[in-house]
């Protein structure tokens, strides 16, 4: 299962994203990929997004070439966003996606030191191109774009938006993705959790049964449907509706979440979070997968997406409660769901030691 290390080696720990962090990493987006007609558009998103990050950590980009940086660099200037804290690597890309080919940034438990998983990336499940993505974290680690910290292949399909943790042993999840057939076939669920609890240091593990958004590609990731925001507290989407066609299934996964206890056995605090209107792809009239548990937890704020929607102050406000000492931000994200993700599915928080 380990291409480096021994089994017996590497035990490692994941910490919750709430946890100090050392900065955040991008993939921009370039005319030769899906966001070539947008680029204005993802531009200024992303734009948005790194403002703010740097003003509370590093950020680390991926780019095309240096045609590139060169343009990048114009629209953080333009953004007033601070370059002293941006570091940019070349590795082109097949979409912008990081949070699912980026590195997944573990601590060794046995010699406390940052670990950069590199798991395989499969276009969910073989339905996109990703060749260059799944060669990104290798690349921009040769160039030192995270310090010192080691990286460690790993043998395993896995995507960053398909776990949460809690940082007490918990881990959330959903069995429509990651025992899909299309991503690791030759594993049992029963390895699956044997490989997770090894390499991201988990006790235990919630599988969510139920719960989908129309347009989503993943199979179901749990960063689109469910997220710690504590080691009690979930929040999670719910439908009001019964005419929409996501009523069903996301009324079983409310009642699903009633039957876990946290770490400690108590039942969890669930906090629903509010249903955007109905949107569709410009392009072919698809419903777009909006959901507002798509957010980003950085030091000392939370990046929420916004979608024009009357929905979007309750939705920052009902976050503002979940993250009391942090601030509520909102983030214009139509552009990005035209393409089936939103502000976590673009970013991936590096914790605290990563970046030396």
């Amino acid at each position: 299962m380990l291409n480096i290390m021994s089994e017996s080696d590497l035990h490692c720990y994941l910490p919750p994203e709430w946890a100090p962090q050392s900065g955040v990493m991008i993939t921009w987006p370039h005319a030769e990929t899906i966001w070539a007609e947008t680029l204005d558009d993802i531009d200024q998103v992303l734009a948005s997004v790194a403002y703010h990050v740097t003003r509370q950590e590093k950020l680390v980009i991926s780019c095309y070439d240096q045609n590139h940086v060169r343009h990048i660099q114009a629209l953080l200037l333009n953004a007033d966003a601070r370059l002293d804290q941006v570091s940019m690597h070349i590795s082109p890309c097949d979409d912008i996606w990081v949070r699912d080919h980026g590195p997944i940034s573990v601590f060794h438990q046995r010699h406390h030191e940052p670990l950069l998983l590199d798991f395989l990336f499969n276009g969910w499940g073989n339905k996109y191109p990703h060749a260059n993505d799944n060669e990104i974290t290798r690349s921009i680690h040769a160039q030192h774009a995270f310090g010192g910290t080691l990286l460690q292949s790993i043998n395993m399909v896995l995507e960053g938006g398909a776990i949460e943790v809690d940082g007490k042993g918990t881990l959330l999840t959903t069995s429509s993705c990651l025992l899909s057939k299309s991503r690791n076939a030759h594993l049992t669920k029963e390895a699956i959790e044997h490989n997770l609890r090894q390499l991201l240091g988990v006790e235990r593990i919630l599988w969510l049964d139920h719960g989908y958004l129309a347009g989503d590609d993943t199979d179901g990731h749990i960063d689109t449907l469910a997220r710690f925001t504590d080691p009690h507290t979930i929040c999670y989407i719910r439908c009001n509706d019964p005419n929409d066609e996501h009523y069903s299934a996301l009324k079983k996964m409310e009642e699903q979440l009633r039957t876990f206890t946290d770490f400690q056995g108590n039942p969890y605090r669930l906090v629903p979070l509010p249903w955007p209107r109905p949107r569709y792809a410009d392009y072919d009239g698809r419903r777009l997968p909006a959901t507002y548990a798509n957010f980003l937890i950085i030091n000392g704020a939370v990046l929420v997406p916004t979608y024009d929607d009357p929905a979007d102050e309750e939705a920052l406000a009902t976050l503002a409660d979940c993250f009391p000492d942090r601030k509520i931000i909102g983030i214009h994200s139509l552009p990005v769901i035209q393409w089936y993700g939103s502000i976590h599915c673009m970013t991936m928080q590096l914790p605290l030691g990563v970046l030396s």
